[in-house]
């Protein structure tokens, strides 16, 4: 690949996954559902108690904002409903959140394909950095077509840690060998922002996420509605807070 055109504000972007390659809500709620009626064995009563320890209203089909689903790793995720599965060993916890991962629907929060491949032909390196496990994650990508597209994929299992902690950021920083402050960090959440200014790198916030303009904009150099606004960032367009 050539080098990044010269013209953009950055050399390589790194992004988030859930909320903001895809959407998160359309994606998690069907998961979060489908999770917790298989864990409770159909037991609906159980199954909503147990979705208020990750901030699943069952019955809504919805989050609540500050859910420790949106933004945590999922072995934090595993250890909040731990207290409801006492003879479930936390590994087998974990490989079933990962298999219903697996299978949720992935919809994408805009046409994934055409818009990677510009960004690739502009010059610029790409990365995934989530929470999730590194598997699921691969397998969301592949399904979605995208996988090839990407020279840098990490889980919170990859051995860089989890968001916020830029560990993930300063990796994919190190194997594309561009120096952060030359990469965007792009995600939905405060995790995911905190994560790019603690490497050093800039940052830009998605509103296909679950979080509001107000929370993303005090962490961020732009705002944008999702990422097909990111090009357009990236050449000089003035959009969002400080662009």
């Amino acid at each position: 690949m050539s080098a990044a055109d010269p013209g953009l504000r950055a050399a390589a972007v790194l992004f988030d996954k859930d909320g903001t390659l895809f959407d998160f809500a359309a994606t998690w709620e069907v998961w979060a559902t489908s999770f917790l009626l298989r864990a409770t064995r159909g037991d609906r009563a159980h199954a909503g108690r147990v979705g208020q320890r990750i901030g699943f209203d069952l019955d809504a089909g919805k989050f609540h904002p500050g859910s420790i689903a949106i933004a945590g790793t999922s072995g934090e995720v595993a250890d909040a409903l731990a207290p409801e599965f006492p003879a479930l060993a936390r590994a087998a916890l974990i490989e079933m959140l990962n298999e219903e991962a697996v299978a949720a629907p992935q919809v994408e929060a805009v046409p994934l394909r055409p818009l990677l491949g510009g960004l690739r032909g502009a010059g610029l390196k790409l990365g995934v950095a989530t929470n999730d496990f590194e598997a699921p994650a691969r397998a969301h990508l592949g399904a979605a077509g995208i996988l090839d597209l990407f020279d840098f994929i990490a889980g919170c299992d990859s051995g860089h840690g989890g968001k916020p902690e830029p560990g993930q950021m300063l990796g994919f920083a190190a194997a594309v060998g561009i120096a952060p402050e030359r990469i965007v960090m792009v995600g939905d959440s405060a995790h995911d922002l905190v994560a790019g200014r603690r490497a050093g790198m800039q940052t830009v916030a998605v509103l296909t996420g679950l979080a509001g303009h107000g929370d993303l904009a005090p962490l961020a150099d732009a705002v944008l509605p999702d990422i097909g606004h990111l090009e357009g960032w990236l050449r000089g367009a003035p959009v969002g807070p400080r662009a």
